[in-house]
């Protein structure tokens, strides 16, 4: 698990790279993001953040969460309802997601069949998988 100096220091990297400034507005962002087990929307992310006292514009929240994602610090999920949705990577195994189309939940999941399955289906194939995004748009069964 990394710590916060370590997340810290990875942020202020990426914000170099990128020939941005680090802000407190852009920590905020960060860690925002960083502390929630939530599945939040950038508009979410930015009341929050306004909530704790935090003066930072929402162009600053959309461009930092662009920057996050252009580094894979933080995965975008698009969950069909025009908003993605966004979670930190750091410190995250891998999963997948379950999105109730009646509620808009997000469930996270991780089954090891499932990965052996894709890793065969891209091999018998001929091809070696480096990455997938794997949801499940899903329902409640009606009893």
């Amino acid at each position: 698990m990394a710590t916060a100096a370590k997340n810290i220091q990875i942020l202020k990297e990426v914000l170099q790279k990128e020939g941005l400034r680090f802000t407190r507005q852009r920590l905020a962002v960060w860690t925002e993001i960083g502390i929630s087990r939530k599945h939040r929307d950038a508009d979410d992310i930015f009341i929050s953040i306004r909530s704790k006292g935090v003066k930072v514009s929402r162009a600053t929240v959309y461009r930092t969460i662009d920057v996050l994602v252009k580094n894979k610090l933080v995965r975008k999920l698009d969950v069909g309802d025009g908003k993605n949705r966004f979670e930190s990577k750091i410190d995250e195994e891998h999963h997948d997601h379950m999105i109730c189309l009646e509620t808009g939940n997000i469930i996270e999941f991780y089954n090891s069949r499932l990965e052996q399955l894709q890793e065969k289906i891209a091999l018998d194939n001929g091809y070696e998988l480096v990455r997938h995004v794997h949801q499940l748009f899903v329902r409640p069964i009606k009893k």
